[in-house]
């Protein structure tokens, strides 16, 4: 019988680069939405936190944001409220949409309205916008990395998704609707109505588009690999 050959260097950059096709359980995944524990509560505030703070880099850029915080941007040109409270109403108004799809929230749903609004105000405040084009695809870039790996810390919590990905899979189970179409429904609606409420978009929100698949990928893939499970 031959041997099996090692996988190439390149297969071994392509399994690293193609991420994980799942959420992985994890050392810290906890066993319900309700009952977080001291690492679970921790790689959720984390993974929020993280993922507010690379929506915020791609505000300070300034070469459009993603389809949500654009909406959320609208919002304030239009009422002159701060961008953390325009998320937080966004995210409340949202999670009301859960009502009559019956859907119910967790903690990790909570959480992720009020964490990623703070962590969007108090970075956003806290990041000067650079004039050189570079250094503002460079935010872009760094934002859509940390958005990624804050989804794979706060998705392998077990804490429950949050108000948008929540109302998706909601009207996925009510219509039977594939979630790829719902979901790309949802986020052309929002950008649209952003978009007319005065929101930026531009380059920044098209890089979002291609690259935040992958990079939710590589950061759940990242996690798995730092707190595998114990078998």
């Amino acid at each position: 019988m031959l041997d099996q050959q090692p996988p190439s260097r390149w297969s071994r950059w392509w399994l690293a680069l193609r991420g994980s096709r799942t959420i992985p359980r994890t050392r810290f995944t906890s066993a319900g939405v309700w009952r977080p524990t001291p690492a679970s509560l921790s790689a959720l505030v984390v993974g929020l936190w993280l993922f507010g703070t690379g929506d915020a880099l791609l505000l300070a850029a300034d070469l459009g944001a993603t389809p949500w915080t654009v909406l959320a941007q609208g919002v304030t040109v239009r009422t002159g409220l701060s961008i953390g409270w325009t998320s937080f109403l966004v995210s409340c108004g949202v999670l009301l949409l859960w009502v009559p799809l019956r859907q119910r929230p967790g903690l990790g749903t909570v959480l992720n309205i009020v964490v990623i609004s703070i962590a969007i105000e108090v970075v956003f405040t806290a990041t000067p916008a650079p004039s050189a084009l570079w250094a503002r695809v460079a935010l872009v870039l760094a934002g859509i990395a940390l958005i990624g790996l804050g989804s794979g810390l706060y998705l392998t919590a077990g804490h429950g998704p949050g108000p948008r990905d929540g109302w998706m899979t909601g009207l996925h189970y009510r219509t039977g609707w594939p979630v790829g179409r719902i979901r790309l429904l949802i986020e052309v609606t929002v950008l649209t109505v952003g978009w007319l409420l005065g929101g930026t978009v531009g380059v920044g929100t098209a890089l979002f588009a291609l690259l935040i698949g992958r990079s939710v990928a590589l950061g759940l893939a990242v996690v798995r690999r730092l707190v595998p499970a114990p078998p």
